[in-house]
């Protein structure tokens, strides 16, 4: 239309070197200086956005050579946008201006020979190799850490980012480890089929991430982990190639698939995957329900999830979750149920959902159950949200504030006692540690019949200039609460390093000697992306 202007695209927005997303994206200073004033104890006016000009990027310590150095890039800009992640510790990093190891160079491989050549180059030379997808990770899974290599390599797979074969016929396809969220989407659309994997990082994450860090997606309830899609892996180890078969089920001895899975490219480097697909949904229906009472609002969330509905989404939000998204007003929590189907109608699975709701106290919102677009207010304030937080987090940050998350897993008989204690003992320990109090909300992401994942969110005022500690010791509170809980340190987002202690210490011993010597086999010269998992 005349005098509109054009809005930007993928192909011409610029991703941010220090933060989540769009660099165009980010709350400017003044949507900054009114979230702070928000939260008692922060700064008078935000830090600035961070230059990599104002870096002390050294020279690179090695140098590649000719075969390889079409693939690398050595300038600074390309080597600090790949040295953290997307963490609140990172956020807080940079912009300080203590971004950590910078690394030497930054490939990005088009196919599994040049990995293969990378990853031998590599070996002889001791650098570390850190696999890099879309560098979301939210756990220290994409840094280096430490002085015991020559040099740093962040392996960046996106250049390998195609649907390589769609085997329409048994709803599959072979797709390479590089290919983003939206990229892998786009190219199966024509198809008429979807992997419908949607984690909150989806559009910066690529499918050889989810894998390699289990990553939970689009569904609250069944097929919730990347694991389930799987049906064969290709990963370059300096060992050699590993090629499962493409099998629908296979009980041959302990899955080779099971082995790479969560390894966090610790043990090589996923290239490529066969993964299951399903037509595009063509009826959905979302409603949402009220509750007063937290706990019996839990008790309907377990309900449902031991039915067997199946809904696309089952999502609980908490009185301050609820009002941090906009789902309430009232001090009520809030269930977001979702259904749909690419076969049948579904409001009457969504109308059974909201009657087991209705039963344990849930009121329901104002929600027509037609299968068009979202009608529920509350629906759709909450999905806003979910898209923009990590945007609003970075812009807290700027102002001193801690804005984090973390996430967990237990049975149900756990669940309850969980989520009070990590209240409480998070928010005592950031009032004794600032001498201002804590917001701690909570939501249930994805639901079992057996257990629920709870992912909380913190809110506080930093320490200024120390707020990466401060955040550190109140995620070592958390942690402490959930191994008293027997809760698992992380449901969906990795071990990376910022979870290794957590983790250490929830591994059975014999696992752990098993995975050591499986490092020790498949690189044995310790270049891949040390510190993760295993030492």
């Amino acid at each position: 239309m005349p005098g509109t202007t054009p809005q930007p695209t993928s192909a011409t927005r610029t991703r941010s070197w220090w933060g989540w997303g769009w660099a165009d994206a980010h709350p400017d200073d003044a949507e900054c200086a009114a979230m702070g004033a928000l939260i008692p104890g922060t700064l008078a006016h935000p830090l600035p956005v961070p230059r990599v000009r104002d870096l002390a990027v050294e020279r690179p310590a090695v140098e590649p050579p000719a075969s390889l150095a079409h693939m690398v890039a050595t300038g600074p800009e390309e080597r600090a946008a790949h040295a953290m992640g997307k963490a609140y510790r990172d956020v807080a990093r940079a912009l300080r201006g203590r971004p950590g190891r910078i690394p030497d160079l930054v490939a990005r491989p088009t196919d599994e020979r040049e990995v293969a050549d990378l990853l031998d180059w590599a070996g002889e030379r001791q650098v570390a190799v850190v696999p890099y997808g879309g560098g979301s990770s939210v756990s220290g899974g994409v840094e280096y850490r430490g002085d015991a290599h020559r040099a740093v390599l962040s392996l960046d797979l996106t250049a390998m980012d195609r649907v390589l074969e769609v085997d329409a016929v048994g709803r599959a396809a072979r797709i390479q480890a590089g290919t983003l969220g939206p990229s892998l989407e786009d190219q199966l659309r024509p198809h008429g089929l979807t992997l419908r994997h949607f984690p909150q990082s989806f559009e910066f994450s690529t499918l050889g991430g989810w894998l390699a860090t289990r990553a939970g997606g689009h569904y609250a309830t069944g097929r919730t982990h990347i694991d389930d899609f799987v049906q064969s892996l290709r990963v370059v180890t300096p060992a050699g190639t590993s090629a499962s078969w493409r099998l629908p089920a296979s009980g041959a001895g302990p899955s080779p698939d099971r082995l790479f899975l969560g390894s966090e490219g610790a043990l090589g480097i996923i290239t490529e995957a066969w993964v299951r697909l399903q037509e595009r949904p063509t009826h959905k229906a979302s409603a949402s329900l009220a509750f007063t009472d937290f706990h019996a609002a839990l008790e309907a969330v377990r309900a449902i999830a031991q039915s067997d509905l199946s809904p696309a989404n089952c999502r609980l939000l908490d009185a301050g979750e609820a009002a941090l998204s906009g789902a309430s007003h009232d001090g009520s929590a809030v269930l977001v149920l979702g259904f749909e189907s690419a076969d049948a109608p579904v409001t009457a699975r969504l109308g059974q959902a909201v009657e087991v709701a209705r039963s344990h106290g849930g009121r329901r919102g104002g929600v027509d159950g037609a299968e068009t677009a979202d009608t529920d207010a509350a629906v759709g304030a909450w999905r806003s949200a979910f898209l923009r937080m990590p945007y609003l987090r970075d812009g807290l940050a700027r102002m001193g504030a801690v804005a984090e998350t973390f996430e967990t897993a237990a049975t149900w008989d756990r669940i309850p006692g969980l989520i009070e204690a990590v209240r409480t003992e998070v928010g005592q320990a950031a009032l004794k540690a600032s001498g201002h109090p804590a917001t701690v909300n909570c939501r249930l992401t994805h639901v079992y019949p057996d257990g629920a994942a709870p992912y909380f969110t913190v809110l506080a005022a930093g320490r200024p200039g120390d707020e990466v500690a401060f955040w550190d010791d109140l995620k070592a509170v958390a942690s402490d609460v959930l191994h008293r809980h027997r809760a698992t340190i992380t449901h969906h987002h990795a071990v990376g390093r910022d979870h290794r202690p957590g983790y250490d210490r929830q591994r059975p011993d014999p696992f752990a000697l098993a995975l050591r010597a499986a490092k020790g086999a498949l690189d044995p010269r310790g270049i891949l992306n040390p510190g993760v998992l295993v030492d």
